[in-house]
């Protein structure tokens, strides 16, 4: 029997691992030069698999996951990413936040042990073949050889969400599947401020310790001032809260209680001015202290109303990056289109996988846990769809 997987990302390259260990004749179609992009920049500044925490805590990330979602990352959750990662080669470590990356940190080891075993398992690998829909029951292509068509007794789409266009995930299948499609919206981006120029000398710098506040949502992360507004793990565990119209505020003394900081406030400064005795008493350092008169001059003199404004500093937003910048992006296939199987519900014998679906979750490994088990996902129920069927 015959496979065809359009897509050549995490979740496209875990479907055919799949369907080929069932013993199909797998074609992996992606229209970029090489298999994997958006994954290799993803492991430029370490590869963050997946996450190790309580299954309860983990699940959460997700939000209420429709049952196919659930039935995935069931059957490939974080234990099992590791297992695969380590089938590969990779030796894998657990960070102090519970993150787990491969030993080496970048994708390149591992995509290419991946690669490299689909391609020994039989698996055909075509790029710079773009997907333009179907003609009848074949998948219809524009390759360098000029237009292909490609029939098979299944089809697993991954063609990847609406950010990072040059790394090929544009959204443009979103036209092939009309009345399917969640519009895209950005997620895990970051989000413009109207910076004054005294600012200028903080662009880089880290905002930590911090805890930020999005509605009734606080994250314990880390920020980055830029040239732009705010970017960087704390504000993306946000993201989500804040492009759905919360307000952002800081605490910028995560660790103390307000009582305490109020206390700190009202000892004796005496000639000292305010701000060293903000440095001194509170040990703020020179980046939450310019945060803090950015959006809170002139501050309070009462030392109970300037601790409130220092536990949750207010921070005006413009709006978020725009999506293609975005990490990730929310939107896509509904989950009304498909059957818990993850097939079309109108096109029997085609399946959809990866981040071309309509969910969303935080950085922090939740991203390629969820491709990987999607993938998987689709990968088995489509093998067991065909061999039913035939």
């Amino acid at each position: 029997m015959r496979a065809l997987v359009i897509g050549g990302g995490p979740a496209g390259l875990m479907a055919a691992e799949v369907l080929a260990q069932a013993g199909f004749d797998v074609i992996v179609a992606e229209q970029m030069p090489t298999m994997g992009r958006k994954l290799l920049m993803a492991g430029k500044s370490g590869l963050n698999m997946t996450k190790s925490e309580p299954r309860e805590v983990f699940d959460a990330a997700y939000g209420a996951r429709p049952d196919a979602l659930r039935a995935a990352l069931d059957g490939f959750g974080p234990e099992q990413v590791q297992d695969w990662a380590r089938g590969l080669g990779q030796t894998v470590f657990t960070g102090s936040t519970g993150r787990v990356f491969p030993q080496a940190m970048k994708a390149s080891p591992l995509l290419r042990a991946w690669l490299a075993r689909l391609v020994g398992a039989g698996v055909s690998l075509r790029t710079r073949w773009r997907f333009m829909g179907w003609d009848g029951a074949a998948a219809v292509f524009d390759t360098p050889e000029g237009r292909q068509a490609e029939l098979a007794d299944v089809t697993v789409l991954a063609l990847g969400g609406a950010s990072w266009a040059r790394l090929g995930s544009d959204g443009a299948w979103a036209a092939l599947l009309p009345d399917r499609v969640a519009p895209f919206r950005a997620a895990n981006m970051g989000f413009g401020v109207a910076w004054s120029d005294h600012m200028r000398a903080h662009f880089g710098a880290p905002v930590k310790p911090v805890a930020l506040i999005a509605g009734a949502r606080r994250v314990r992360g880390e920020c980055v001032i830029s040239a732009r507004g705010l970017e960087g793990g704390g504000i993306y565990a946000v993201s989500a809260d804040l492009r759905d119209g919360a307000a952002l505020a800081l605490d910028l003394l995560p660790d103390l209680d307000a009582s305490i900081v109020v206390r700190r406030l009202q000892a004796p400064r005496g000639k000292t001015s305010l701000s060293n005795h903000l440095r001194k008493a509170l040990k703020l350092d020179p980046v939450r202290l310019a945060l803090l008169q950015e959006f809170a001059r002139p501050l309070p003199g009462d030392a109970t109303a300037l601790a409130a404004t220092i536990k949750a500093l207010p921070v005006p937003l413009t709006g978020p990056h725009p999506l293609d910048e975005a990490i990730s992006t929310a939107g896509g296939l509904r989950f009304e289109a498909l059957d818990d199987a993850l097939m079309l519900r109108d096109r029997p014998g085609i399946f959809a996988a990866g981040e071309m679906l309509d969910w969303e979750a935080p950085t922090g490994g939740y991203l390629l846990t969820a491709c990987l088990a999607t993938g998987a996902h689709a990968g088995r129920t489509a093998a067991a769809w065909a061999e039913g069927r035939c």
